[in-house]
């Protein structure tokens, strides 16, 4: 399985960015999808994941501000992330899991300044 994230970039403090993480290969067998996040010197920590039953999961940190979601079609997931605090500044990284590993997408930095 290959993950393949997009969407990061700058944005100000209270605005908005989607993520974006498709994957390819063998993924037929994915049930976990989910992102995950790393600053400098942090460890890294799960954001919100959801499964292929929809059942979700949030960090406390990001519940009401940022949206999981997934399209089991074109084999994507994504994260909304909206009223965006500097504390978000951060590596983003996708990950999906099958009965038999986890994959980790290469990350995709989201900067949260004015």
């Amino acid at each position: 399985v290959q993950l393949q994230a997009s969407g990061g970039g700058l944005v100000q403090p209270g605005g908005s960015l989607r993520l974006s993480c498709a994957a390819s290969g063998s993924t037929g067998s994915i049930n976990y999808m989910g992102w995950s996040r790393q600053a400098p010197g942090n460890q890294r920590e799960l954001v919100a994941s959801i499964l292929k039953s929809g059942l979700i999961n949030y960090a406390d940190s990001v519940s009401g501000r940022f949206t999981i979601s997934r399209d089991n079609a074109k084999k994507t997931v994504y994260l909304q992330m909206n009223s965006l605090k500097p504390e978000d500044t951060s590596v983003y990284y996708c990950s999906v899991r099958t009965p038999y590993r986890e994959y980790w997408g290469q990350g995709t930095q989201v900067t949260v300044s004015s």
